[in-house]
């Protein structure tokens, strides 16, 4: 059938979203079984004051440099700004890119090595419109294959709420290996419901999309780095837009998300580059 005819009335599991866990091992049932996990108090108060702050601070220099980013193609509505290359903006961000839990869902689901496509922000502010139905997986020719390529393991800097904009999803929807088309603007969606700083991680495969801000005066600010299979290119071209001082300071851990340390691909007369 063509794509987008087939879409099964009968989803493939109930429209719920699995419960807040502190065990990973459980997450990572929840990511195979939905698509999707929630992961509780990840970050202390510290790291989340840090790593909110600086999202907050990059986005107002942005504005104040006319450089903010809204109206982005899949959040099209001026209450919704885009941070990106956050790797450039604050030692924090580079710090949840690497953060051990993030590292141990992109090895479990995706192998490693593996690669930092881009780490982004995004803000949704009161007004915002809900956003484009799509799903990360974009750049795979479909059918898509049993195992996903990608993996988004989002920071809520803010609590995600159903009023604020919390990103929806269609449960299950990592299983009809596929990406929506216009025929599916009736799916049922879903909001996920989380604390600051707790982590949404959401295989390439989910459908999803931001939520609609619908309340007086709470923004929902969240960090998505987003991490791919060795095959692919990345989103951000970090050789030509990576500062200098962020490679030098970085982890071998880093390097490798980023290309600067490879195997198999990416070799300079055979060796990883040093």
């Amino acid at each position: 059938m063509p794509a987008g005819t087939d879409f099964p009335r009968q989803l493939p599991m109930p429209q719920v979203l699995p419960g807040l866990t502190g065990d990973v091992e459980q997450a990572l049932r929840d990511l195979n079984d939905y698509g999707l996990c929630l992961i509780a108090d990840v970050l202390d108060a510290t790291m989340l004051g840090r790593a909110r702050d600086a999202l907050y601070l990059a986005a107002a220099e942005d504005r104040e440099r006319s450089g903010e980013v809204k109206g982005f193609a899949l959040d099209s509505n001026e209450h919704n700004q885009r941070v990106w290359n956050l790797l450039n903006r604050d030692p924090v961000f580079a710090d949840l890119a690497e953060h051990p839990l993030a590292i141990h869902l992109v090895r479990q689901t995706l192998g490693w090595p593996a690669l930092l496509s881009n780490i982004s922000g995004n803000i949704t502010e009161p007004g915002a419109e809900r956003g484009v139905l799509h799903a990360d997986q974009i750049f795979v020719p479909e059918p898509w294959p049993e195992r996903p390529q990608g993996i988004n393991v989002a920071w809520c800097l803010d609590e995600f709420t159903a009023e604020n904009g919390a990103t929806e999803v269609v449960v299950g929807s990592h299983r009809w290996h596929r990406g929506p088309t216009e025929a599916d603007v009736d799916v049922p969606m879903i909001p996920v419901e989380a604390p600051a700083g707790s982590v949404l991680a959401f295989e390439s495969r989910i459908w999803h999309r931001s939520g609609a801000n619908t309340s007086a005066d709470r923004r929902r600010a969240a960090v998505f780095p987003f991490y791919t299979t060795t095959v692919y290119r990345t989103q951000e071209n970090w050789f030509l837009s990576l500062d200098p001082a962020v490679r030098r300071n970085a982890s071998e851990t880093l390097l490798t998300l980023l290309a600067y340390r490879s195997e198999g691909f990416g070799l300079v007369y055979g060796e990883s580059p040093q």
